[in-house]
């Protein structure tokens, strides 16, 4: 008890009180000005989740969410695969390569919010310049401000939502060097023996891919998809520095943001937190109880 007296004190502060206090707060009519008189157990109501739940555009920004999660942790995993199977086998300059990897996790999020703003910019971004002499481009693209934007392919218009995806690539681009270091990881615990064996039985490399490799980097994987999923789920920086959550962009933590710095509900915005981290809840739940032990009996 001596030993783990610290740390549970130090968690009870940090994490269990708050997270009492905006339960409490979800269901009260509590505005930023009165917060500082406001006893624990003041008037409860719901007016807070029927202020959410009523609010335009709550459903929509949900999808969005979604969306922006699944695509986000998607592209961020399968990124980091790719770079963990390219840079596994030694070469000359691979510990200059594996660490410039880590370049885009590392950077402060405001530096490369920046950078990627000015290169999709339409009046002066690189990306524009390099479309319009490279791929013919007419007029520049708004990148981070175009809701949706209409492509043609094999003879076929349809509409993308464009800020969304930009915003899902600039998440991918950011934090496939988390997944690379959890899958390079694993692959260099992996045998050789094991490769070797399935290339003299005469195995493709995608085949042996498929039932050497994934197979031992399947729990990996499934640890990379919760926590990448929790992550993103709750992200607000990136999407605020870039578009503000405007474009189609609008996920749940810009909208808990907007109801507490635009409104100064507080009330409201514990009440939005607290329906985003139940929706939250629910999700991995589905997911260990349909995915989880698949994962384990392709792993053992």
């Amino acid at each position: 008890m001596a030993f783990v007296t610290p740390t549970v004190v130090v968690v009870t502060v940090v994490v269990v009180l708050p997270i009492l206090w905006t339960v409490l707060l979800a269901f009260q009519n509590a505005r930023l000005v009165d917060i500082q008189g406001m006893g624990l157990l003041g008037d409860w109501t719901l007016e807070n989740f029927q202020a959410v739940f009523g609010s335009p555009g709550f459903w929509t920004s949900l999808w969005t969410t979604l969306l922006y999660t699944v695509g986000s942790t998607a592209g961020s995993i399968a990124l980091g695969l790719v770079a963990a199977l390219a840079l596994r086998k030694p070469f000359r300059g691979r510990g200059l390569v594996r660490g410039s990897m880590l370049l885009p996790y590392v950077a402060p999020v405001v530096a490369v919010a920046f950078v990627w703003e000015i290169a999709l910019s339409p009046q002066f971004g690189i990306v524009n310049e390099w479309g319009a002499k490279l791929l013919g481009w007419d007029d520049p693209v708004a990148f981070l401000s175009t809701r949706s934007y209409e492509v043609s392919l094999l003879g076929l218009d349809f509409e993308v939502p464009l800020a969304l995806l930009t915003v899902i690539a600039f998440e991918t681009w950011r934090y496939f060097p988390f997944a690379f270091l959890f899958l390079l990881a694993r692959l260099q615990a992996v045998p050789d023996s094991l490769e070797e064996a399935a290339k003299v039985d005469g195995a493709a490399p995608t085949q042996r891919f498929r039932h050497v490799l994934l197979p031992q980097l399947m729990p990996v994987v499934a640890l990379l998809c919760v926590l990448r999923f929790i992550m993103e789920f709750n992200k607000f920086d990136d999407v605020y520095l870039l578009t503000g959550g405007g474009s189609g962009t609008d996920v749940v933590a810009v909208r808990v943001y907007e109801f507490l710095t635009a409104r100064f509900d507080v009330g409201a915005a514990a009440a939005q937190a607290l329906v985003l981290a139940v929706i939250l809840m629910a999700l991995l739940g589905l997911y260990f109880a349909f995915f989880g032990r698949k994962v384990q009996e392709e792993s053992s």
